[in-house]
């Protein structure tokens, strides 16, 4: 049964050290009550590989602040002052990816890619001690495949064999990340029957979901409030 009760029955086997993905860019299609979940779990040493660590009081910056992680992937630090402040003092590891690598780092990883070349990156500090290699012309630097222990992933509507529907934008990196991780777990904002998503509109099957988990109250901050005077 892929149902569960709770956010902290969904997560009760993850142990420190564990490498999770968590879907989401910047504020959008973040899985806000996993995450709220392995806060209170308390969970550390963990590896996290998302765009970013959301911000300082918020999301995956929670997690910064009570040093449950020990290293992050990711493409952008953001508007998270505790995340540059811990990386800049050699307290947290980061390895930088450029978006679009780390995008396809995941969906290799996904779909049993062990490797790819990208010119993202040639001749820059990112390619040092990696593989480049010639062609056509030009040169490309050997990149990875991703994958993760978890894959946390944030949904809008879900049936209950884990079939998934994403909201407008987002549906960012958590499709990727379904396919990525040894254990998917969707939280949906609604739980319908099987039957009842049109599955022309599918964007994860449910063969990529383990556990599946209908939540509430979500709070939807903007990252950064912009006006016009």
């Amino acid at each position: 049964m892929k149902i569960r009760t709770s956010t902290d029955e969904a997560i009760n086997d993850i142990q420190d050290g564990a490498t999770i993905m968590v879907g989401g860019f910047g504020l959008v299609g973040i899985p806000e009550k996993l995450i709220e979940g392995l806060l209170r779990k308390g969970t550390k040493n963990l590896t996290i590989i998302s765009n970013n660590c959301g911000v300082d009081d918020y999301a995956l910056g929670t997690l910064l602040t009570t040093r449950q992680i020990r290293k992050m992937v990711a493409s952008y630090v953001g508007e998270n002052r505790e995340f540059e402040r811990q990386f800049l003092s050699g307290e947290l590891e980061l390895e930088f990816v450029p978006q679009g690598t780390l995008a396809e780092r995941i969906r290799a990883g996904g779909a049993g890619i062990p490797a790819f070349y990208t010119q993202a990156g040639v001749g820059t500090q990112l390619a040092e001690g990696k593989e480049v290699r010639g062609f056509n012309g030009k040169e490309y630097v050997l990149e990875t495949g991703l994958k993760a222990d978890f894959s946390f992933v944030k949904a809008w509507r879900g049936d209950k064999t884990g079939n998934l529907i994403y909201n407008k934008t987002s549906c960012n990196f958590n499709p990727m990340m379904a396919a990525a991780g040894k254990v998917t777990v969707a939280e949906v904002e609604q739980l319908l029957e099987v039957g009842e998503l049109d599955p022309n509109f599918i964007h994860t099957p449910g063969i990529y979901v383990q556990r599946l988990i209908e939540c509430s109250g979500y709070e939807k901050r903007i990252e950064k409030r912009t006006v016009h005077s």
